[in-house]
């Protein structure tokens, strides 16, 4: 199929990229040195990369002695590359080398199906979910999947410190969870990071998401989100609640003022023009949930963000796990959203249900060892938040006591005085790029809404005053400032 044609456009592209290195960005954004069917075109195409990414010529003359030793190295295709001219729409040519390469790769994803079938010891769901991802890889082959060598690795790193200084030394390098203090332990939900956002039932995880989901959509990122628990119609509920500051309770019931209608009717037609994509299937395995994601990336790109709600509702591959395998299936779920996140180069964010063990200690705080059915989970984790609120345990607390004291036949009044803004923390507790700390939020109960709190504003500000403090300091200590002898 490919014969002496598609060799002569892969000499044709050489040969160009030979008398005019700056065309060299056209072919590169369409090709890799894999895509070439030839070993020694390969090798001519990495050699010149490698001499225009560090500002040197890539003639003919530069480039022979690199490769002469090499076993690759073929000198009468070289002087046949030499004796052709270049052409002005390098990139047509380039493209069609491209599609030989997806073709050969299809090709040889054919066979591999065929010794999949084959096989006996694999479920076919398995092969399917084999397929998807080869074919998932093949429509985003652009960059070889072989080893990086150092100089492409620092390469592309001292680009990404240019691109981040570039930005002002902007401390956000991910998406913006919209909360100050999280976005500089964490520099946002980064590309290819599983964030995992853990909480006992009642605490708000779900809300505390869809809050940060509100914060990507408004800053033009698409967001998948698989919901186990809620209907797709409630979790909107919450979100236009929060939206508008309208009580859900309210918008449960329909009792809108004419006031609330527009505003509902505004943040609606916001909400309706966002890529938001909501999977409820309460009964999702891991293979589906990667399935469904690929295909949803393929068709709109811009999805940025993964979210799943929660991790324990999910089956493995095998649906359920039985007796004693819970813990399988879960680091088998665990492990998959860590690999998707890498594939995908998104975000991949995760709710996890806590062990119930933590309500016997004194501090009701969540720690790692609280994350339940798996420590893979732990393991597999960039980023592990708890998200606490100590007013849920103190109502809880209060109205024990308030029940045995009925049942006792004594009178009981309840300390605990109902708020509309509560206290909240989100406790870093794992940042694998970072710092851990605790950071301090409040919640709004009326409109469902997590929100930066005014005492961590505080704190913030008199972080900064401190740090300007020590740097006046510091400068009136400076060598520089010379006192003038006393007289």
């Amino acid at each position: 199929m490919e014969g002496l044609g598609l060799q002569n456009i892969e000499r044709t592209i050489l040969a160009t990229l030979f008398f005019e290195p700056n065309l060299f960005d056209d072919v590169a954004s369409v090709l890799s040195e894999g895509d070439f069917s030839d070993p020694f075109h390969q090798l001519l195409f990495k050699t010149i990369r490698t001499q225009i990414e560090q500002s040197k010529p890539a003639t003919p003359d530069f480039i022979k002695p690199l490769i002469a030793s090499d076993r690759r190295y073929d000198e009468s295709e070289l002087l046949s590359i030499i004796a052709l001219s270049p052409v002005a729409d390098v990139t047509h040519y380039a493209n069609q080398v491209k599609n030989y390469a997806i073709k050969r790769q299809l090709l040889s994803l054919a066979t591999k199906i065929t010794k999949s079938i084959s096989d006996d010891q694999k479920e076919a769901e398995d092969v399917l979910a084999e397929i998807e991802r080869e074919i998932f890889d093949i429509s985003l082959s652009g960059e070889s999947k072989d080893f990086r060598d150092s100089p492409s690795v620092i390469q592309s790193t001292l680009e990404m410190i240019n691109e981040l200084k570039a930005k002002g030394n902007n401390i956000l390098t991910g998406l913006n969870t919209g909360f100050a203090e999280l976005n500089r332990i964490t520099t946002g939900f980064n590309a290819g990071e599983l964030i995992i956002i853990g909480a006992r039932p009642s605490m708000g995880k779900t809300t505390f998401v869809l809050n940060m989901v509100q914060k990507f959509l408004s800053t033009g990122k698409g967001v998948a989100f698989f919901s186990l628990e809620m209907q797709a119609e409630h979790l909107m509920l919450r979100m236009l609640s929060s939206a508008t500051s309208i009580p859900l309770q309210d918008l449960r019931i329909g009792n809108l003022s004419d006031e609330k209608w527009e505003d509902l009717s505004a943040s609606a037609n916001f909400m309706a023009k966002q890529q938001l994509f909501i999977d409820d299937n309460s009964h999702l395995t891991i293979t589906q949930l990667k399935s469904k994601m690929r295909k949803l990336k393929l068709k709109y790109p811009e999805v940025s963000a993964l979210v799943v709600d929660y991790l324990q509702l999910m089956s493995g591959s095998k649906g359920g796990g039985g007796e004693g395998k819970r813990q399988e299936e879960i680091s088998e779920i665990s492990r998959g959203l860590k690999i998707l996140a890498r594939e995908m180069q998104i975000p991949v964010i995760a709710l996890s249900q806590l062990n119930r063990g933590l309500e016997n200690r004194e501090d009701k705080r969540p720690q790692l060892s609280d994350l339940r059915e798996s420590g893979a989970i732990e393991q597999d984790a960039d980023v592990i938040l708890f998200l606490y609120r100590d007013d849920v345990y103190r109502k809880k607390e209060e109205k024990a006591k308030e029940e045995k004291a009925k049942k006792e036949g004594n009178k009981y009044t309840s300390q605990y005085e109902e708020k509309n803004i509560e206290k909240a923390e989100i406790i870093v507790a794992k940042n694998r790029n970072g710092e851990t700390k605790t950071v301090k939020i409040q919640f709004n109960k009326a409109c469902i809404r997590f929100e930066e709190s005014s005492e961590q504003e505080e704190e913030a500000l008199k972080t900064r005053l401190e740090n300007s403090r020590v740097e006046e300091v510091s400068f009136a200590r400076s060598p520089e400032v010379v006192e003038m002898p006393k007289v």
